[in-house]
């Protein structure tokens, strides 16, 4: 019993447990749901479409997991994805060879400086001006959207480019090109916050800001740092978004990903209060959520409960994974089976005049 509890105490262990089962079930309904098929060079499955289409949001929930432990929020993730889209896609229409490496990577220039741009401006707003996150955020959340919008004027704007193609719809080494992109993202981070002392000192002033200000952390800087992180995380996905379809739509691109990303996270084991994090464990959130999807999908689940069903899972996914509900639960069960126990080893009361 005492390894059984040590293994379900730690943390990764119930986001991999249930993203396990969502995956088994999906077995009632589709018997080769596990199975990997080779053609033309390239892996297909169902597996691998969780992958590939989880790998814009696993990246977004990757820079939202920084921005939470440092206790703030980025709300504005969402715009990101749209703006970076819209400006790869317009510079590529317009130009006169959108086919070229040179084209689309001026291209890429274009939306990952924006980001930087964007991430500066939520940065600064909350870390030099004394802007609450989610407000400062939800600004660029609402104008960004607009800003998308006025960039496509209102269009959609489609591409036709080989290179451009590739970051979201390609193949590289026989797997979609943007599974290798988001999981070299997610090891390096993983590697700059947990090899170094980085994720110490983001831990640090999400869980106390005052204390590590007094310290000498460089809190501020280190606040705007992150949400130019997340910035550029969020760039990315839009590129890998708008390259699979090879179209940009300012209104509709990463609409609402900056809840799924929260999401992910909490489902990873990230606190919201700030301080501790998981990028592991962001990561398996962001793979629930995008089975979870695939899976309402394969049950065929009518489209306008689809939202119902998602909230309803991840609702109970969060009370299995909190520890205060989990011994609540422990201990109604114990005082059940004591009274339980004690009904019957009671002895019998003896009638009157025995």
């Amino acid at each position: 019993m005492s390894a059984v509890r040590a293994v379900t105490r730690y943390r990764l262990f119930w986001p991999a447990a249930v993203l396990a089962v969502l995956l088994v079930a999906n077995l009632a309904f589709t018997p080769d749901f596990f199975a990997l098929h080779l053609r033309g060079g390239h892996l297909y499955g169902s597996l691998i479409d969780i992958l590939h289409f989880g790998a814009p949001l696993i990246l977004v929930a990757l820079g939202m997991t920084l921005v939470i432990a440092t206790g703030g929020i980025d709300l504005s993730v969402g715009s990101t994805v749209a703006i970076s889209g819209a400006l790869a896609c317009l510079h590529i229409s317009g130009s006169d060879d959108p086919g070229s490496l040179g084209t689309v990577l001026t291209a890429l220039g274009y939306a990952l400086g924006a980001a930087v741009v964007l991430g500066l401006v939520n940065g600064v707003l909350v870390a030099r001006a004394g802007v609450q996150p989610i407000i400062a955020t939800l600004i660029l959340m609402v104008a960004g959207r607009g800003v998308a919008q006025l960039i496509t004027d209102g269009q959609i704007i489609t591409v036709t480019s080989d290179p451009f193609k590739l970051i979201g719809g390609g193949y590289w080494l026989s797997m979609p090109f943007a599974i290798l992109l988001s999981g070299a993202i997610a090891l390096l981070t993983a590697l700059l916050t947990r090899s170094t002392a980085l994720g110490l000192l983001l831990e640090s002033v999400g869980g106390n800001p005052v204390a590590s200000r007094l310290v000498g952390i460089r809190a501020m800087r280190l606040v705007g740092l992150v949400y130019v992180f997340s910035a550029l995380c969020a760039a990315v996905a839009g590129l890998m978004v708008s390259s699979n379809v090879s179209a940009a739509d300012g209104n509709n691109a990463g609409l609402w990903i900056e809840l799924d990303a929260v999401l992910a996270v909490v489902l990873g084991g990230t606190s919201l209060n700030g301080g501790r994090f998981s990028i592991g464990g962001t990561v398996l959130g962001a793979l629930i959520i995008q089975t979870l999807s695939t899976t309402v999908y394969t049950v065929g689940i009518p489209p306008e409960t689809t939202l119902v069903f998602k909230a309803f899972v991840v609702i109970t996914v969060c009370l299995i994974q909190s520890p205060a509900f989990r011994a609540k639960f422990a201990a109604r069960a114990a005082r059940s089976r004591h009274t339980s126990r004690s009904h019957t080893q009671a002895p019998a009361v003896p009638e009157v005049g025995e």
